[in-house]
This record gives C-alpha cells, structure tokens and sequence, in this order.
C-alpha cells in the first residue's frame, strides 16, 4: 500500500492516472445524476404535505450532504500533506476546495429557495444555516490563502492548517439541529426508511451522482494544477509540445 502511495506522490504518475479516470466517473457521473432527477423530479410522487416542492431536495440534499463530505475529505489529504509532506496531497486538498464551495454554495441558495414557502422566509440566523454559510467561508478562505504565497509548499502549508481548524465545524452542521431549537429540519433519514421508497431511490442516485461529478471535477482540476507546478519540468514541456499523450 505504501509502495502504491508513493507512487501516487510522483506527480507525472498522478497526472496519467487522472487522465485515465476522468473519463470513467464522468460518464458514470452523467448517468446517475441523469437517473436520479429524471426519476425525482418527472416520476416520484408529490409529498402530500409540501406538494412538489419538496423536488428541490434532488438537488440541495446531496449538495449539502457532499459540502460537509468534500471537507472532510479535504482534510485528510491536508493531515497527510502536513505529516508526511507529500506535495501532491497539498494539490489535491486545494483541487477539492472550489468543488466543495458550489457545493456549499448550491445547498445555501437551494435552501433558501426551499425554505421560503416553508418558513416564510429567504434566511434566517439559524444554526444549521449559519453553520453551512461558515463552511463556504472556510472554503473562499482556503482558496485565497492558497493563492496568498508564491512557495506553493508555503501556500499548502497554511492552507492544511486551516482546514484542519475548520474541521470543528463539520460536527456543527451536522448536530445543529439536535443540539439547539432550529427551523430547519432534523435528519430526513436518507439511507433509513424515513422516506417512501418512491422518492428514497431517486435521492440516492443523486446522491452518488454528486459523488461521481465531485471525484471528477477534482481529478479535472487536479491535472491542471499538476501541470501548473510542474510546468519547468521536460515530461509538462514534452506535453504542452505535443510529444507525449496528455
């Protein structure tokens, strides 16, 4: 395993086996996000309290769940940058950020628009919702203070130790509604049986298909950012030459 991981730190390596991949979950990405809301949104029932309101949450329950997931998966890949210095942990840390901000952003404006016929209002100061609007702004944060230094180990470096810092907020979120008296909902029970299975399947398939578009905007952007700090190296110059297969 270790042997396989290291292999992974080279960053021509990492490079091909992203080339490699993007393809796969991108269309397996297409096709589940395809499945679940033409299922959702044309053939699932209409909830006998919210009408067909209750759609949106095809698009903002998964946003919200990967907002948290992406973090955490962001600071893993910073943990292991900080511990072991593996440059390439830093590059994917900082590819996963602007995927995880729409993500959060996507949930935030979802919400709003879902929770104004059932509040009666846009926003409010509300912990889950307050808690969600801090996790976009440690993802801006974490974007701006990557670009704040010129040494990119520098920048990776401040950058892991944010995230990690803001990993405090993640148990937030997700224990807001228990831990105080919220508007919004408690946990609408996705892989229990909370929900009717006509609309419960649906859901998961848009759930793994924010999954799968995730893991490929992440290895689109990682690629890109690979060539950037690589970009005095022969192997990028041969590519950008077109000697060698992207």
């Amino acid at each position: 395993m270790w042997k396989w991981l290291h292999q992974l730190a080279r960053p021509e390596r990492l490079y091909q086996l992203c080339g490699r991949l993007i393809p796969w979950f991108a269309v397996a990405s297409a096709a589940t996000l395809l499945l679940g809301w033409v299922w959702g949104f044309g053939f699932a029932p209409a909830d006998y309290q919210q009408g067909d309101s209750f759609r949106i949450m095809y698009i903002h329950v998964p946003a919200a769940m990967w907002s948290m997931g992406v973090y955490a998966a962001m600071a893993v890949a910073a943990f292991t940058g900080l511990v072991w210095q593996m440059k390439m942990a830093d590059l994917v840390s900082t590819a996963m950020a602007p995927v995880g901000a729409v993500f959060t952003f996507i949930a935030l404006i979802t919400g709003s628009a879902w929770g104004k016929p059932m509040w009666g209002t846009w926003w409010i100061w509300d912990a889950r919702l307050t808690s969600e609007l801090v996790l976009l702004f440690l993802y801006m944060g974490v974007m701006a203070l990557y670009q704040s230094f010129d040494d990119r180990r520098t920048a990776g470096r401040a950058a892991g130790i944010l995230i990690l810092v803001g990993v405090i907020n993640l148990p937030i979120i997700h224990f807001s509604v228990q831990w105080w008296n919220t508007l919004h909902q408690g946990s609408s029970g996705i892989l229990q049986q909370a929900i009717a299975p006509s609309m419960r399947t649906p859901l998961r398939w848009a759930i793994l298909g924010y999954l799968l578009l995730f893991i490929t905007l992440t290895l689109m952007r990682l690629r890109n950012l690979i060539l950037y700090t690589e970009r005095h190296r022969p192997w990028v110059a041969e590519i950008a030459n077109g000697g060698r297969k992207a």
